[in-house]
């Protein structure tokens, strides 16, 4: 069972989800790929301990200041291939941003692999079901431009504005190659 509970943001409202091991999503209201039809049974519990931390982090994100993922116990549901890119994620620093192209050849460098499709990494990104926290958004086309959010590119916009990282260039993700 998962217990859940309603975050409201300055983007609207975020669907918070854990079980008793630590936070499974955070999906902003009307995202696409919104996991929590896949949850199951839930239950609303804003006391559980990992939901509790998730609205403390948020609420410290939101402030401006700029709490690592690793402050949370993530428990994000997906391939091992998934996994290994939402860790990449969690490494690009606040105020920096990817490139797709610059996330695929990590991930076949860490796989062992000579390339890496950069759509296969992009399905991975966008099916990230902990929106802010493990950082999707921060991740851009080859050309610097915005693309691909789940949660609309003017939430990424936001998103990107509020860590400063706007007018930073694309850059390799550090000490994860």
């Amino acid at each position: 069972m998962f217990e859940v509970a309603h975050y409201d943001s300055p983007l609207g409202q975020i669907l918070i989800a854990a079980d008793s091991k630590g936070l499974v999503g955070t999906w902003l209201e009307g995202q696409k790929y919104h996991g929590a039809d896949t949850l199951g049974d839930i239950v609303e519990n804003v006391q559980n301990s990992h939901i509790a931390a998730a609205i403390e982090w948020l609420n410290r994100y939101f402030a401006g200041e700029k709490p690592p993922p690793q402050d949370l116990s993530l428990r994000p549901r997906g391939s091992e291939f998934r996994q290994i890119v939402w860790e990449y994620l969690c490494a690009i620093p606040y105020g920096r941003t990817t490139t797709y192209g610059e996330l695929s050849r990590q991930v076949a460098d860490r796989l062992g692999q000579t390339s890496m499709s950069s759509q296969a990494v992009g399905g991975a990104v966008g099916h990230n079901p902990l929106s802010i926290v493990i950082p999707c958004h921060r991740v851009l086309a080859a050309d610097g431009s915005l693309t691909g959010y789940a949660g609309g590119l003017e939430t990424k916009r936001w998103l990107l504005s509020h860590e400063g990282a706007l007018t930073q260039l694309a850059v390799p993700i550090p000490g994860l190659d």
